[in-house]
């Protein structure tokens, strides 16, 4: 059973989704492994909450596909393929280029510009390393953005995707130089739709979402006993 670093949760939030939220975090932070079988107890304990929250979190995320349930021991916590990874970026391009696009045609400077903020905190933790704090500010981002084409469905869709290809030991990114660079192909997206150019917008989302292809594979790939500071868990995604 892996040792997770002590946390604390809050109580006035919905404890199922803190508990969902931190477990996200544990497999971001590379504190639970592809394959390793978590009972619910004993990540309770860990947690300092009872085990039924535990187990709800932990069926939220089986219907994500970032957990499995494995019989009278707990849940084993998903592989995930290069075939994976191929697919989920096909499915974000198909939704996501199209989509920049005709934001990039239709939304006006204006309501591009207040999408400015969560961008500068996307470059800020990418230069401070904090990769939990990138993906918070990279999900507000991406979310807020294809809002604007109008379509809440969508954006669901798109938000589910993100949450099947969250991938393990994230953390080790830090260190490579390519969050850095990654955040600034936001800036560089948004640029581009605030001068309402659209092609180009869609060309840059496409790069984009084959560099975080890239990153994707190289946190999958990051050594077992890579030992990296915990991020919070602290009920935030």
């Amino acid at each position: 059973m892996p040792h997770l670093e002590p946390r604390v949760i809050s109580v006035p939030t919905h404890l199922r989704d803190q508990v969902a939220d931190a477990l996200r975090a544990a497999l971001i932070a590379g504190e639970l492994r592809p394959g390793v079988v978590c009972s619910a107890p004993a990540l309770a304990a860990e947690l300092g909450v009872s085990a039924t929250p535990v187990r709800e979190a932990m069926l939220d995320l089986a219907r994500e596909g970032l957990v499995e349930a494995v019989r009278n021991k707990g849940f084993r916590i998903t592989e995930m393929t290069d075939r994976d990874l191929d697919e989920f970026t096909e499915l974000r391009a198909l939704i996501e280029v199209p989509t920049v696009g005709r934001v990039a045609a239709t939304a006006g400077a204006e309501r591009l510009e207040a999408l400015r903020p969560p961008i500068e905190r996307i470059v800020t933790a990418a230069r401070q390393g904090d990769v939990l704090g990138y993906l918070e500010a990279d999900h507000r981002f991406r979310l807020e953005l294809l809002g604007l084409a109008g379509n809440d469905r969508l954006v669901e869709v798109v938000a589910d995707l993100r949450k099947r290809s969250r991938l393990y030991g994230l953390g080790s990114l830090n260190e490579t130089g390519r969050l850095v660079a990654s955040a600034r192909e936001h800036v560089e997206l948004l640029d581009l739709m605030v001068a309402g150019d659209a092609r180009a917008a869609e060309d840059c989302m496409r790069r984009h979402l084959s560099h975080i292809r890239t990153l994707w594979a190289n946190g999958h790939q990051a050594p077992e006993d890579d030992q990296r500071p915990a991020l919070r868990l602290d009920g935030h995604r």
